[in-house]
């Protein structure tokens, strides 16, 4: 028995991204801090707010002293989060999928910030296509390759020109294997990991303080996550307060939550002919 449980276990884990996947999920010093009663303040902007993991780290990075800027596609729902946040917030709408638009729109609300400590993006999209239906293919690379590569260049730039701060990447625990039945968003999702650490490469080599942190989830409770038989799903209030925690103690690398670092090893360690066989048997 004990020999069988890591295929149980990845037999489960895969089994339950299956059905998750079914649905659509995306300056100077003194002017980059805002001061109150003497208290510094400093400033994030989330790109990918107006839901799931995004919407939430809003909420937590006001509660913890930051003016926020929320960044989504859908600005119809900026009035409702405005309202679950008692502070100001700045709001852009920005489609990350319209590249040379987002970078423009980005840049300008970092101006408008005048300047920024943290640049999370949390935005993606993914589907289940054992078909290859190139909209959807084609739809996770333009949101979760180019449109993130997009915005983290802007972030890097930025984060050079003011001399520090932090870049934060929502990755996914899929980056670690490849699947047969979403292969665009397991590739996407290693390219946001892979690209992360190149950021930090870059950082080091230019001997900037810059940290850059890979958050990669496992299955948490928002529209990516839909189905029957799921396991270890983790309410994204949950999931924001770890990421949160990741950000806050400087982590380059956070599994969330933390027990999905189990399943990470089970997929890291197993032989290809293993993988290979227990997803064929799904």
């Amino acid at each position: 028995m004990r020999a069988k449980l890591p295929v149980i276990l990845l037999k489960l884990c895969l089994n339950s991204f299956h059905r998750a996947s079914r649905g659509k999920s995306a300056l100077a010093d003194d002017q980059l801090h805002e001061h109150h009663g003497g208290n510094v303040v400093k400033k994030a902007i989330i790109i990918g707010a107006t839901s799931g993991i995004g919407r939430e780290l809003s909420r937590i990075f006001t509660q913890n002293g930051y003016t926020v800027g929320v960044v989504g596609r859908r600005s119809e729902l900026f009035p409702e989060l405005q309202e679950e946040i008692p502070t100001r917030v700045y709001f852009k709408r920005i489609d990350v999928a319209r590249t040379s638009e987002a970078i423009t729109l980005l840049d300008e609300l970092i101006r408008e910030m005048g300047g920024v400590d943290v640049i999370v993006i949390s935005s993606g999209v993914g589907f289940i296509n054992p078909e290859l239906n190139w909209e959807q293919e084609e739809e996770t690379i333009d949101v979760n390759v180019s449109g993130f590569t997009a915005m983290a260049n802007v972030a890097f730039k930025h984060l050079c020109s003011r001399g520090s701060g932090h870049i934060v990447g929502i990755s996914s625990i899929a980056a670690i294997r490849g699947s047969g039945d979403s292969p665009a968003y397991n590739a996407s999702k290693a390219f946001v990991s892979n690209y992360l650490e190149g950021l930090r490469q870059k950082a080091g080599r230019l001997k900037i303080p810059i940290v850059v942190t890979d958050i990669q989830p496992g299955l948490v409770d928002t529209a990516m996550a839909k189905g029957d038989g799921l396991f270890w799903v983790a309410p994204p209030e949950k999931a924001a307060r770890q990421i949160f925690k990741a950000i806050r103690n400087k982590k380059k690398h956070a599994y969330v939550t933390r027990r999905w670092r189990v399943i990470a090893w089970l997929l890291k360690a197993m032989p290809d002919r293993m993988y290979d066989w227990t997803y064929s048997r799904l």
